[in-house]
C-alpha cells in the first residue's frame, strides 16, 4: 500500500507525514475497513530504525512531498486488530453472555468487553509498532 503525503514535523527520532486522499485506495480490497480512504487528511509518525543516531531523517525536509509505504498483509493485519477481531469480540460475547444474564446486561457486556481490548492494544503497541513496518520513500514528482 502507498499513500502521498507531506512532512509536517521532523525530530531525530521520527517524522510525521501528512497523508491525502490517495487515489490508490480505489484499487485496494481493504478500503471498505481502512480509515484512511474515508477522510481528507491523516498523520502518521514513522519512526526511525535507527532512533538513537542523531540525523537520521536529514535528507528530507518539511512540507516535502513523500510517499509512504507499506506491505498489503501489514495493512490487512491492522485492519484485522482494529476492526475485524473486536466485532467478533463482540459477537461472541454477545451470544454466550445472551444465555447466562438478561438482554440489557448482555449487551452491556458485550461493549464493556472493549475497554479491555482496547487497552491491551495500547499496552502493546510498541510490539505493533515493531511489527507493522512502514517506509517513506521521497516523492518522484517534483
Amino acid at each position: 500500500m502507498k499513500h502521498s503525503g507531506v512532512i509536517t514535523k521532523i525530530s531525530k527520532s521520527a517524522i510525521t507525514v501528512s497523508l491525502e486522499g490517495n487515489i490508490n485506495c480505489e484499487s485496494c480490497n481493504a478500503k471498505a475497513a481502512c480509515g484512511i480512504s474515508e477522510s481528507n487528511s491523516k498523520e502518521i509518525e514513522i519512526k526511525s530504525p535507527l532512533s538513537e543516531r542523531a540525523g537520521t531523517f536529514h535528507s528530507f525536509k518539511l512540507n516535502e512531498g513523500v510517499d509512504v509505504v507499506m506491505q498489503t498483509e501489514l495493512g490487512l493485519k491492522a485492519v484485522f486488530w482494529a476492526y475485524i477481531f473486536p466485532f467478533i469480540l463482540i459477537i461472541v460475547v454477545l451470544i454466550v453472555s445472551s444465555n447466562l444474564f438478561q438482554e440489557w446486561l448482555a449487551g452491556l457486556l458485550s461493549l464493556i468487553v472493549l475497554i479491555p481490548y482496547y487497552f491491551l492494544l495500547y499496552v502493546l503497541k510498541n510490539s505493533f509498532r515493531k511489527a507493522f513496518k512502514i517506509s517513506i520513500l521521497k516523492n518522484n514528482q517534483e
